[in-house]
């Protein structure tokens, strides 16, 4: 009887574990979020500039020139994730609510810098150019990382690789437009960018 009962808690410990582990998978297929890029084309995007972004391996590559890939669509508020990779001269950034979309800046976007050897390193990499500073700067070079990006009216928060970089600032200028990811030096890689509209 002893061994019976062993036995019964010992699935329902299991069966409460698969649960666990179901909750977490349905989490992460949200059929909200949307593949912005999923390794197997580049569709979603429009390129502008002379970047030689390239699908390489199942990751969207840039490593010459100088451009970058429009998103077709707009959005205003939302949730961005993307895993991405830079060597240690990689001068990138995804730039947000982009109001030119045939002519991107940091002027005229939300730049979320991917730039380790930013000369002022208070806007490097996991910071908003012009908008908010980090420090001291996370390192993202020789490693996949992932930015987490959530723009909701005029509050924008950044996590890199779960660590906050960018906590509720606020900013009112651009209130929707394309995203846009950038190549204008060293190797950047992108191997997924998804967007949960909010």
């Amino acid at each position: 009887m002893k061994r019976f009962i062993t036995l019964i808690a010992a699935s329902l410990v299991m069966v409460a574990g698969l649960t666990g582990c179901m909750t977490q998978t349905m989490a992460k297929s949200d059929p909200r979020w949307i593949t912005l890029f999923d390794g197997t084309h580049a569709n979603e995007w429009t390129p502008i500039g002379n970047a030689n972004w390239r699908i390489q391996r199942g990751n969207l590559q840039g490593d010459v020139g100088a451009g970058f890939l429009v998103s077709k669509k707009s959005y205003k508020d939302f949730e961005l994730r993307a895993e991405f990779w830079a060597d240690e001269e990689a001068n990138s950034g995804i730039f947000i609510r982009c109001a030119d979309p045939l002519k991107v800046t940091a002027d005229n976007a939300y730049e979320v810098n991917i730039f380790d050897k930013r000369p002022d390193p208070s806007y490097g990499t996991g910071a908003i150019v012009n908008v908010a500073k980090i420090g001291p700067m996370i390192k993202a070079a020789g490693k996949w990382n992932t930015f987490e990006i959530v723009a909701k009216g005029p509050v924008f928060t950044v996590k890199l690789n779960g660590v906050v970089t960018v906590d509720g600032v606020r900013d009112a200028r651009l209130a929707s437009g394309p995203i846009a990811l950038q190549s204008a030096g060293g190797t950047i890689k992108f191997r997924k960018v998804e967007i949960l509209p909010l």
